[in-house]
């Protein structure tokens, strides 16, 4: 992986062309012109007859095309968080630094979990229900205070979202293989292990676990069977969970409800099962949507680090996939 404080991977860097996906927006352009003081230039796809440059190079983009997958890119700035489609696709170049792109989204994210949550409490899809049908009945309200939230992942948008949860008097338990001791964001932090035998104290099961060869399928049949009526909420990737252990859990009411903003399979065909699984809202991915800002910021917050000689915090660790 590239440090600042190797020498060769440093004057590469000083070096270094500057692309990125030609999809990206004048606006990020001239900001990373105006955060590098460099010409920073839309690459073209390979087919177009365009040439990328010699010698060492950087990228900016949310895929990594095939030809630049090569020992001479020194840094690869995803402006997706997510990096499992990257790493998954070919081996990952040894020396080459991959950050990602968070930005306000742990924000957003947990506004998103939050707001299903006090949605969830106070029945508003049941009230927009009566509203169709023009039927005024009462219904009552639940507090979500005092209540426990299990939240799997204790990354940045894991903490986010535990932090306002526990604004909001929900006792927040983060979930992770190294348990954090950040008390501005969890009330107690366990690991996976120690966790199952408290889902069933859970009322709300939130997943922003990243998907990497140990959390794929990870939420199984046993792990929602181990609920007691726990709404389960994904912000976090499709394909760490079972949709088949979620159906059997959702129509034996181990699992209450579910929130999916996140699929296995995106978008899914209308015949899916997916669409048939009962107390079941499917968001299409839009939690967390990344702003122009968030890119520009991100990769300004890595630049800086790497010229001052540091691992940025954005690094990701191929070997573990986050």
């Amino acid at each position: 992986m590239l440090r600042s404080e190797d020498s060769g991977d440093s004057e590469a860097l000083a070096h270094a062309s500057i692309l990125t996906d030609a999809g990206l927006g004048d606006p990020v352009l001239e900001e990373l012109r105006r955060i590098t003081r460099r010409p920073v230039r839309r690459h073209e796809q390979r087919g177009s007859g365009a040439v990328p440059p010699s010698g060492p190079l950087v990228y900016v983009g949310p895929h990594l095309p095939d030809e630049l997958r090569t020992e001479r890119l020194v840094w690869f700035h995803s402006t997706n968080a997510g990096v499992d489609a990257l790493l998954s696709a070919a081996p990952w170049p040894e020396r080459t630094l991959l950050t990602r792109t968070v930005g306000r989204m742990g924000d957003r994210i947990a506004q998103y979990v939050l707001a299903w949550i006090l949605a969830e409490c106070q029945e508003v899809p049941a009230h927009l229900e009566q509203q169709r049908h023009a039927e005024w009945r009462r219904l009552p309200s639940e507090l979500a205070e005092g209540r426990t939230a299990l939240v799997y992942g204790a990354g940045r948008i894991g903490a986010r979202v535990g932090a306002l949860l526990r604004a909001c008097g929900i006792r927040a338990v983060g979930v992770a293989r190294t348990p954090r001791n950040d008390e501005r964001a969890f009330d107690e932090s366990v690991t996976p292990d120690d966790a199952l035998a408290r889902l069933g104290e859970a009322r709300w099961v939130v997943s922003a676990l990243p998907l990497t060869s140990r959390t794929a399928g990870f939420f199984d049949a046993a792990t929602f069977g181990a609920m007691r009526g726990a709404t389960f909420i994904n912000v976090g990737r499709g394909a760490t969970v079972d949709l088949a252990g979620l159906g059997t859990a959702l129509d034996d009411g181990s699992v209450r409800a579910a929130v999916l903003d996140v699929l296995p399979e995106e978008p899914p065909g209308p015949d899916h099962t997916v669409w048939k699984l009962p107390r079941t809202v499917i968001t299409s991915h839009s939690a967390g949507i990344t702003a122009p800002e968030d890119v520009s910021a991100d990769f300004a917050s890595c630049w800086r680090a790497l010229l001052d000689g540091r691992t940025p915090e954005l690094a990701v660790d191929p070997a573990r996939g986050y």
